[in-house]
């Protein structure tokens, strides 16, 4: 999947210079009203890197946080774009799970999309990340907000243990073709842990080996026997997983137009997704989402939110191509 070079929207500012940045932003909030559109001229064009060292020189020079004067200073999701946007990647992860998690109800859907999309690597920072920000056990507090399968493919996926290389074997894909269909298809009632342990733990390219052999045995596409052999939030993490093993880029396109489809916006996701993977593949992900919906994903965002929340989004977004 790792394409040459950057595929973000987001990339490093020339001539960067965080004092200048962190004075202009301390004039952008002086006095009576905010000036929004310098916000959106700095924090949308710099990378998360340059984004602490702006941070950095705000303390040094004002002796307040950044982020705690931004949100003295805005509002709605404007001002949750911007306070994504200022948190380091791991950060941002835990923060939107310990969201997902504390409170009456669990954000099921969120669990899901960072959990299934994140790599061995980003998984172990975000766990450090949660435990340093909050004292908590992640692992502790999924299993105490959720149960049975879909808690242990959940926790499964947090080890972090997926074969991350990229070796194919061929006799072991057949089988696990087979015994996913064994567990499935070809039998009353449903043996997930098989499904569990063949998708949490192979690499990507015997995953898409897999799935190959799966359709030949079956007949049928393996997301068509997961839809048909499982249900609710089971369902759903085992369908992202084989989504993201498929096209990672294609999974979040498909996140972002189904937070804007129909009527009104799951603006939660809208602003992950945005957030998260500006810097590391949006490029790919704009074209994906042409590709799939035949629009673009700037006129979506742009018929979808109003004001400096759609000004952002738009250029996190990276232009109309």
């Amino acid at each position: 999947m790792a394409a040459l070079g950057n595929q973000g929207t987001v990339t490093e500012a020339a001539g960067f210079n965080p004092e200048d940045d962190s004075k202009r932003l301390r004039e952008a909030m002086k006095g009576a009203g905010t000036n929004e559109a310098t916000i959106i001229e700095i924090l949308a064009h710099r990378t998360i890197a340059q984004r602490q060292s702006i941070k950095e020189a705000f303390k040094r020079s004002v002796g307040k946080d950044l982020p705690d004067e931004l949100r003295s200073e805005l509002t709605g999701n404007f001002e949750k774009v911007v306070l994504g946007l200022l948190m380091p990647a791991p950060v941002y992860d835990a923060y939107e799970l310990r969201n997902a998690i504390k409170g009456a109800g669990t954000d099921e859907a969120c669990l899901i999309e960072i959990l299934a999309s994140r790599t061995n690597d980003e998984i172990r920072a975000l766990r450090t990340c949660y435990k340093t920000e909050y004292d908590r056990d992640l692992e502790e507090d999924i299993c105490g907000d959720t149960s049975g399968m879909f808690c242990r493919v959940l926790v499964s996926l947090l080890t972090a243990g997926r074969d991350e290389s990229t070796t194919v074997n061929e006799v072991q894909a057949v089988q696990d073709a087979k015994e996913l269909y064994e567990a499935g298809e070809a039998r009353w009632g449903t043996d997930e842990v098989k499904f569990l342990t063949v998708l949490c733990v192979r690499n990507r390219n015997h995953l898409l080996q897999v799935f190959e052999e799966y359709r030949k045995i079956s007949g049928r596409d393996i997301e068509d026997s997961i839809k048909r052999e499982m249900s609710g939030c089971l369902e759903d993490v085992l369908l992202a997983i084989v989504r993201c093993m498929k096209s990672k880029t294609g999974f979040f396109a498909e996140r972002l137009y189904k937070s804007m489809k129909g009527l009104g916006t799951t603006d939660s996701i809208l602003i992950r997704v945005m957030v998260s993977r500006a810097e590391i593949d949006m490029v790919d992900i704009k074209a994906e989402f042409l590709k799939m919906y035949g629009k673009t994903l700037y006129s979506f965002i742009k018929g979808d939110t109003s004001g400096d929340y759609r000004k952002i989004l738009l250029e996190l977004c990276g232009g109309e191509k």
